[in-house]
């Protein structure tokens, strides 16, 4: 299959074609553990973000110590929940990427919390940080470097299970993130779009266009739009490129009237180049704004 696409390819006249001897099972032959990353666009961003807005970082051994000595710590890990379960630093609180802004509240109540914003590595941990930072929260917030890796690396054990997860969002919480929104968004400019046009958008011919959901998938089973598909923020703030294929393709991102899934993740993505649009829709009444 691949030998087939490589001479399509060619055909069109793509010059930079290869095909790899063997396929993914002479790849993986000796373990995935210490294969590279394909995730490259998303490490390079996160890593400009960090350089231009020098966002703090912890050690794994400095967050070690912080635990051992009874520090006023949170972990947040941004990856997916099965991400999550599968293995993070003990007493972490799974909170997906675009989800931050929204928990926050419950997760942190208090200003004089220190977060350490967590992930597998880099990418999806330095978005997060920096995204709090934007925000205006009052707390000291540092990204855990090198995340699940490095805690690893200090041999020390990852705790396993759903342990500590973000909880449904309370009226106190989603007012709380409706002011963060406002801050991290003072600068941005987005179309706001409502079902018709995006149905339009989805029908052209000559155009692709995205339509993302960016709510958990949870959300997103209970109701959604027709033509869209679920596409937790948090991933596209780390590896876009495994659902926004497309380049110059318009990206519609949908979320609840709040909006503070969508506010994140376009905050961020807008400096990747993509064309997007905002659809709030809300799921218990149909209305759309």
């Amino acid at each position: 299959m691949a030998k087939r696409l490589a001479e399509r390819l060619a055909e069109t006249g793509r010059s930079e074609v290869h095909v790899l001897t063997g396929g993914i099972p002479e790849w993986t032959r000796n373990g995935t553990e210490d294969l590279p990353t394909f995730d490259v666009p998303g490490k390079d961003f996160s890593l400009g973000i960090r350089d231009e807005r020098d966002t703090p970082s912890v050690s794994a051994a400095e967050l070690k110590t912080l635990k051992d000595q009874g520090a006023d710590v949170v972990v947040i890990d941004t990856r997916t929940l099965p991400e999550f379960t599968a293995g993070h630093v003990p007493g972490a609180v799974g909170v997906p990427g675009a989800e931050l802004l929204l928990r926050f509240a419950d997760v942190v109540p208090s200003p004089d919390t220190h977060v350490v914003v967590s992930c597998a590595g880099l990418p999806r941990a330095i978005i997060g940080a920096q995204t709090l930072i934007d925000a205006g929260v009052p707390n000291q917030v540092s990204y855990l470097h090198d995340g699940t890796r490095a805690w690893k690396e200090e041999n020390l054990e990852l705790e396993t299970g759903a342990t500590a997860v973000y909880a449904p969002i309370d009226h106190a919480a989603r007012e709380a993130a409706a002011q963060r929104v406002e801050a991290i968004t003072a600068n941005d400019t987005f179309p706001h779009i409502d079902v018709q046009t995006a149905q339009v958008w989805a029908a052209d011919p000559d155009r692709t266009t995205y339509l993302l959901d960016v709510r958990t998938p949870e959300e997103f089973e209970q109701s959604h739009l027709p033509g869209s598909i679920t596409s937790e923020g948090g991933q596209l703030l780390g590896v876009s490129y495994r659902t926004i294929a497309v380049r110059g393709a318009r990206v519609v991102l949908i979320d609840d009237l709040t909006g503070a899934r969508a506010a994140v993740v376009s905050h961020w993505l807008q400096r990747r180049g993509f064309e997007i649009a905002l659809l709030l829709h809300d799921f218990e009444s149909g209305i759309a704004r």
